[in-house]
């Protein structure tokens, strides 16, 4: 049986009717991703929460920081494997295998993120986002040395904290939605090279 054919159990607003900046803001996604993200769409109900979505999506996952765009999306897919957020899963799981041009890493992230094969900082990066998802009580000053320990800065560090953090919030809100990856996300780069 498919996904269910909705954005999320909530109303979406058209498109159509949203404030210019926001149209506008769509657009761009559609002539660069070839889609509109559902999490976009399920946020237009409240514009102003979409606009500090969109905010604090593009600061934490496209700017400045010491952590790759495949490392945030690595910290992504693993927190929303901790929290079993299908959305987060389909739609970050297609931007490590993007990322990393392997479509293995993307499965093995959602799945088990200890099968890959990983360099010790990678590895350090996923089991602490991953305990800081799961056993949030338990994370002391051991775990932070582990980050400081394979080369990582304060800034860095904050930056490791923030994705984290901004996931687990955003799996949540999918979850309570019943929100939907797009469909497109399921075929995008299988293949090794594809891209």
């Amino acid at each position: 049986m498919p996904q269910p054919d909705h954005v999320m159990t909530l109303p979406v607003p058209d498109a159509a009717e949203l404030e210019g900046d926001l149209q506008a803001y769509f657009d761009k996604c559609q002539e660069k991703l070839g889609l509109v993200p559902n999490v976009l769409r399920a946020y237009s109900l409240r514009p102003d929460k979409l606009r500090a979505f969109i905010q604090m999506y593009n600061d934490l996952m496209l700017g400045d920081s010491g952590l790759s765009k495949l490392e945030r999306e690595m910290i992504a897919v693993v927190v929303s494997s901790a929290n079993r957020c299908y959305y987060c899963l389909v739609a970050h799981g297609q931007a490590v295998r993007q990322l990393s041009g392997d479509p293995e890493l993307g499965e093995m992230l959602v799945m088990d993120h200890r099968v890959a094969d990983l360099p010790a900082r990678q590895r350090a990066i996923l089991e602490f986002a991953w305990k800081l998802t799961l056993r949030p009580h338990d994370v002391g000053e051991a775990d932070r040395q582990a980050l400081f320990d394979v080369g990582f800065s304060a800034e860095d560090f904050f930056d490791v904290v923030s994705v984290v953090g901004f996931f687990n919030l955003s799996n949540r809100v999918a979850k309570a939605t019943d929100m939907m990856p797009n469909r497109d996300y399921h075929a995008m780069n299988r293949t090794p090279g594809d891209g």
